[in-house]
């Protein structure tokens, strides 16, 4: 491909700060202005330089044609069950959106109740989350523009198909959940600087008036969300601590203006509850970093009361969905070597035996106490997702839905393998290839990786990755430190002051793969977004002679100052990477903070960032100064591009001809830097 083309201008202007008795030079400290005309001028040169490369990759076409048959079918989200009536995301094979529909009973009918097609010409407006009422006569509904975390809360009358006065306006919303007689919802907003607080919407009411019910004196860094039992006796308000600690307070609501009781404070653990009748079940860490399940009796919830009925086990329990009350049965996810293993106990805490899985993969529970029907999904890397509806009277599930993607599964294999990072510690990695892939160190290949904010990456299937495996090559995720595969203690070992560690782990894997003759340096690109997209800029600086190409996408890079991009809806990151205006804290973050471990005159890789005005929780001025940072100090001569997309964000659920795309422009760029033609 030529490389005779123009790189843009960048002006540098060395803005100087000095941090804890550490001066720190930024070059491209004007990029952060995003509103400024020489910031738009410079995306849209940029932009301009990166279309010159990637819309003259061969395979590009091709790419975006797999995508198409992989992608355009009908698709199916999990249902939300309400009053015998089933509400999902729908979308049709030649659409571009997911539409809201609803199935009266199991063998009824698909409803259209929101089209978001009729919303905009352009596509950018989608919707989802949705809460249907307890009744099934009402729901609510976020609106989306672009990629933004910020939407609208609307609520439409069901029967009816017909949408009510009532309309939230545009903000931080989540956990919207009804009041039992659907005269209201309560819902939980975010303000930027301020922070979390649950309020209380009467149907009918003017927005601006809405009350707030919980939140006062928590900060920007905390998250406080509601939760009303299916009896609508109770109001539960979850204070989230960032992802290492959950506190829980109460609300008897047959008592009328009744205060909050505290159930669980100053605990540093976490506590995920279920309702069951005028008891909590509780999925907790404390004292089990694996995870444990507890029963609170609401009529006496004192702590030396709490009872355990599910005790900790070797394997660990999933992260943040890790049980399910369906019925009288509490049905507990558990992760063994990463993949799904579903226990069932009673509600006094005896086996009863275990869910049946295909194969090693991911699968998740969902149900509601007092019916006896559950919902279940299963995927893996090499199978396309499904959903099940699940008896658990008489413990048999029946396909409601199945993705139809026309892929091969079994042609295909995904194995495990453990390797030793730096430190010893023993890292599992699933792989996944063709069967019979000859190992002799020559094979493209992708390592992907997250490693943060106990989220754990279990085999899910990616249709991008079976486009890659599908031409030979080799699609690799390690485990990381840092998220919750194992736990608690596993989530700790990579965050803060250990954070370190998680590069540490992802290098070990790299290497492991040029070891044990799947790759070499020159066919090996790593690849990952958000957090990521820290993990693979760190890495990136800290190893560039270990892999040929990089894709970052909307990535964290910046982090010291990154307590400074306050328009960004992130500040619990603070908890999880640290506070750079913490002097102890500022010194473990500076010490990896990629942007400023860009050195000038070093062979790197070749780089695709991608960022986008939308993005309201990952502030994208970090991209935009990492590819000027980047640009300016490789000597390689391999590109540095940004796609800077001026609609779409961090959030939202993309249009598939907007995911066919995006797709297509990441793995053309990896099929062209690592030779897949």
């Amino acid at each position: 491909m030529s490389g005779n083309r123009k790189l843009p201008e960048t002006r540098r202007d060395d803005v100087r700060e000095v941090m804890h008795g550490v001066e720190i030079i930024d070059p491209y400290h004007w990029l952060e202005d995003a509103d400024s005309l020489e910031t738009r001028a410079w995306i849209d040169a940029q932009n301009e330089y990166t279309r010159s490369f990637l819309d003259a990759i061969p395979v590009r076409e091709r790419i975006r044609s797999r995508l198409r048959e992989m992608l355009v079918h009908d698709s199916v989200g999990a249902p939300v069950q309400r009053n015998d009536e089933y509400f999902f995301l729908k979308r049709g094979a030649e659409q571009d959106l997911w539409s809201v529909y609803r199935r009266k009973g199991i063998g009824g009918q698909d409803e259209l109740l929101i089209d978001p097609h009729q919303m905009s010409t352009d596509r950018s407006i989608s919707v989802g989350p949705i809460a249907p009422s307890h009744d099934a006569r009402l729901l609510a509904y976020e609106v989306r523009y672009g990629g933004e975390d910020e939407t609208e809360i609307r609520a439409l009358e069901v029967n009816e198909r017909r949408d009510l006065a009532d309309r939230l306006p545009r903000g931080l919303y989540a956990s919207i959940s009804w009041k039992k007689d659907a005269s209201g919802f309560y819902y939980s907003r975010a303000r930027r600087g301020v922070g979390r607080r649950i309020y209380f919407h009467a149907l009918g009411a003017d927005a601006e008036s809405d009350r707030e019910i919980f939140g006062t004196g928590y900060g920007p860094e905390v998250g406080v969300y509601p939760h009303t039992s299916e009896d609508g006796n109770y109001l539960l308000a979850m204070v989230w601590w960032g992802w290492r600690k959950v506190e829980l307070h109460i609300q008897d609501l047959r008592e009328e203006n009744a205060p909050f009781r505290p159930l669980v404070t100053r605990i540093e653990a976490k506590f995920m509850p279920q309702f069951a009748g005028d008891c909590l079940i509780v999925q907790t860490d404390w004292y089990a970093p694996n995870g444990r399940i507890l029963r609170i009796d609401l009529h006496d919830p004192a702590r030396e009361k709490w009872r355990e009925i599910v005790p900790e086990a070797a394997d660990s329990i999933r992260s943040f969905t890790g049980f399910a009350v369906i019925g009288d049965k509490v049905f507990v996810n558990y992760l063994h070597n990463v993949s799904a293993r579903i226990a069932i106990f009673s509600l006094d805490g005896e086996p009863r035996g275990e869910l049946p899985m295909p194969a090693d993969g991911t699968a998740g529970i969902y149900g509601r106490y007092g019916r006896e029907e559950g919902i279940v999904y299963f995927a893996s890397y090499t199978t396309p997702y499904s959903i099940y509806r699940y008896d658990s009277a008489a413990e048999k599930s029946d396909l409601w839905y199945r993705d139809a993607v026309p892929f091969e599964s079994r042609d295909f294999e995904m194995r495990q393998v453990w390797y030793s990072s730096k430190d010893g510690t023993r890292v599992p990695m699933f792989i996944v290839h063709r069967k019979g892939l000859a190992l002799d160190g020559n094979r493209p290949t992708v390592l992907y990786g997250y490693g943060g904010f106990n989220a754990s990456m279990t085999p899910e299937f990616k249709h991008g990755a079976a486009w890659w495996i599908e031409q030979g090559g080799v699609y690799a995720v390690p485990n990381l430190r840092g998220g919750g595969e194992f736990g608690e203690g596993w989530h700790r070992a990579g965050m803060l002051e250990n954070k370190q560690n998680v590069f540490d782990d992802f290098i070990a894997a790299a290497e492991w793969l040029v070891a044990n003759k799947y790759t070499n340096p020159d066919k090996l690109a790593i690849s990952g977004g958000s957090n990521g997209g820290l993990l693979v800029g760190v890495v990136m600086t800290q190893r560039p002679d270990l892999m040929r190409a990089v894709y970052c996408w909307h990535p964290d890079l910046d982090i010291i100052r990154f307590h400074h991009y306050t328009k960004n809806n992130n500040p619990p990151a603070l908890i999880e990477y640290g506070d750079p205006a913490n002097p102890a804290q500022f010194k473990f973050i500076y010490a990896y903070s990629p942007y400023e471990h860009v050195t000038p005159g070093t062979k790197y890789p070749a780089m695709l960032l991608t960022t986008g005005d939308g993005d309201t929780r990952v502030p994208p001025a970090q991209a935009r100064k990492m590819t000027a940072r980047m640009q300016a100090a490789s000597s390689s001569g391999l590109p540095i591009l940004l796609h800077y997309d001026t609609q779409a964000g961090h959030a939202g659920i993309k249009p598939a001809s907007k995911v066919i795309e995006d797709l297509s422009i990441e793995w053309s760029f990896l099929a062209w830097q690592l030779g897949v033609e």
